[in-house]
């Protein structure tokens, strides 16, 4: 017997199959027939509804969303109750909300009702993230509500469920509201919360294992470290000389933190082995731009690749392609203290460094690689920690360092406001990671690129200044800045919606740069919302036959079980969002304007 038998087992024990004498119109796509004159609904369909609901309440734990659990039918209070106390959820004592109209719209200041039995006593003060209800009969009003304050329902509907309630549920549940299936419908989501929550836990763990354990002094002094910050327009352009660029690109050394799993997205192997756009990988990209830089000046920038363990055989086989490269590839691995060692030799074992600023210099500087770089005239290292796939190994960048004796420099980007002379900011000021929504809240975000010079690194290595346990970069360096970089070079890939927009006709790759098509007049990107049936790559690329054409589209919003076909165009701000169970395709060659999809009839 299969697993999907035994679930379907499992539904039929609980009467979920149980319709009632009458089937709407809109209802009967959940309907596998009648049998003595009672809608049978299709098991099938249940648990595809119930797969794409849970999916949903698990993306939104996973940001800590608040989630309001409705019942008023006695028979499920003892379920509800279970429930609330296992996850935490807000429940005043043991009350059930009754026909509290206004109840989301008006609910700034606690209140009190009556009903028949009990006094309800109810006091959130801020619009739940999501709304679960099993007896949606009677819960219309507060259905209305939530459709007015835009907040999703997930709910149970039956045959005999209104059009004008059911279009209201983002994800409707078919299904006979037993109590056996109404416990079995709360236990599993009390199931999907404590997944998410223990997960969130186990990564909060992790972050402080790896957190720098320096003295709570020693982050207040960093924090008062100043940076100048220089606009990129203002650096002196390139020798003209090309003799002289030579020269400068020959000291400089690439090194590719490659660190990153594709497991979030469903990817086996290293993040940076993904098609980014053109059929090109990020390492692909950095190689092709090294390799131009190379071919144009005569000169030999190589590429060091440090590899976490869990990936560095992975990796190793991704860098099976490059071996007739130009370009010399190596790679360190994380706490390897051998020699640098071309990717097809041995590796020695030494201690294991926490994947932070700090490795770099480690890396560097144990086995005689730091050593073998100088005495190879390599000056400067350009340390690429992250997956941006939009980063450029710019010789102007280095050519400034090297005019004014830089010893760090790290690339930032503004927010919408250019920087257009140089300013003095605090660390604090500085987003020290790449997410995107945190643009409005700091003035600049660190693109996570840095340039070290080597020979400063190996004077902290004759000064054993890097004894110290997990120290900061930044407190060695005697003379750093930063460069505020164009925000077109901040492109961080962390989901599909970033795949979406990178191969799209959006971008196009040359030379290993990214390039924005110049037709599209807004000067930002659009915002793209993949839900999670797009959140592996391989349902992503199953998914769409071809991205569509975005040039003018200014955001898209996709939702359930949705199939694009090819050469769709989308413009202006488009939702696409299929009725769990019910599958949406998208035909080829239509043009999407300013319009919310939730059937064909709608396209």
């Amino acid at each position: 017997m299969t697993i999907h038998s035994i679930v379907i087992q499992k539904l039929l024990s609980t009467n979920a199959q149980v319709g009632r004498r009458v089937a709407a119109d809109h209802f009967k796509g959940y309907t596998y027939g009648f049998r003595n004159k009672m809608a049978i609904i299709d098991s099938d369909k249940t648990l595809i509804c119930m797969r794409s609901a849970f999916n949903f309440v698990a993306s939104l734990a996973r940001h800590n969303a608040r989630f309001m659990f409705i019942n008023t039918n006695p028979l499920f209070d003892d379920i509800f109750n279970l429930m609330t106390k296992k996850v935490g959820s807000y429940s005043i004592s043991t009350s059930s909300l009754w026909r509290t109209g206004g109840f989301l719209t008006n609910s700034y200041s606690p209140k009190k009702f009556r009903s028949r039995n009990k006094k309800l006593v109810f006091g959130p003060t801020q619009s739940p993230d999501c709304i679960v209800i099993v007896d949606t009969d009677r819960k219309s009003s507060v259905i209305n509500e939530a459709f007015k304050l835009q907040i999703p329902v997930v709910a149970l509907v039956d045959s005999a469920m209104p059009l004008d309630v059911y279009n209201r549920i983002a994800y409707p549940v078919p299904a006979n509201d037993s109590v056996q299936f109404v416990y079995l419908f709360c236990n599993l989501i009390t199931k999907t919360l404590l997944h998410e929550k223990s997960k969130s836990a186990a990564a909060a763990n992790l972050n402080i294992d790896s957190r720098d354990e320096a003295p709570c002094k020693g982050k207040s002094d960093l924090d008062k470290v100043g940076i100048t910050v220089v606009p990129y327009s203002s650096l002196a352009p390139l020798s003209e000389d090309t003799e002289e660029t030579k020269k400068l690109l020959d000291k400089l050394v690439v090194l590719k933190f490659n660190g990153a799993q594709g497991g979030n997205m469903g990817f086996e192997g290293p993040k940076s082995a993904i098609n980014i756009s053109d059929g090109q990988t990020f390492l692909d990209l950095i190689i092709n731009q090294i390799e131009m830089l190379n071919s144009k000046y005569g000169c030999r920038v190589p590429l060091l690749l440090f590899n976490k363990n869990d990936i560095h055989d992975s990796s190793l086989k991704v860098l099976e392609k490059y071996s007739k490269s130009s370009v010399q590839v190596h790679t360190l691995k994380q706490g390897e203290g051998g020699k640098l060692k071309l990717s097809r030799e041995d590796s020695s074992e030494a201690e294991v460094h926490p994947f932070d600023d700090v490795d770099v210099l480690h890396s560097l500087m144990t086995g005689g690689t730091l050593d073998s770089l100088l005495s190879q005239g390599k000056e400067y290292i350009l340390v690429l920690k992250s997956d941006n796939v939009a980063t450029i190994v710019d010789p102007n960048i280095l050519n400034h360092l090297m005019i004014n004796d830089i010893e760090y420099c790290m690339e930032v980007t503004a927010n919408h406001n250019l920087i257009l002379t140089a300013m003095k900011l605090k660390l604090r000021e500085i987003a020290r990671n790449q997410d995107k929504n945190l643009k409005n809240n700091f003035k600049l975000i660190d693109t996570t690129n840095m340039w070290v010079s080597l020979r400063a690194i190996k004077r902290f290595v004759d000064a054993d200044e890097l004894k110290q346990k997990k120290p900061s970069v930044l407190k060695f360096f005697d003379n750093l800045i930063g460069v505020s970089v164009p925000e077109s070079r901040f492109l961080p890939l962390d989901a599909t919606s970033d795949l979406f927009l990178l191969q799209s006709d959006l971008y196009t790759c040359r030379e290993g740069v990214l390039t924005r098509n110049p037709a599209r007049t807004n000067q930002l990107n659009p915002m793209i919302d993949l839900g999670p049936e797009f959140e592996k790559v391989g349902d992503f690329q199953s998914r769409l036959k071809s991205i569509p054409s975005i040039i003018e589209l200014d955001s898209l919003r996709v939702r359930g079980d949705v199939w694009f076909g090819a050469d769709i165009t989308l413009k202006g701000q488009v939702t696409i969002a299929a009725k769990p169970g019910l599958k949406l395709e998208i035909p080829d060659g239509v043009t999407i304007e300013n319009k919310e999809i939730n059937d064909p009839a709608d396209i």
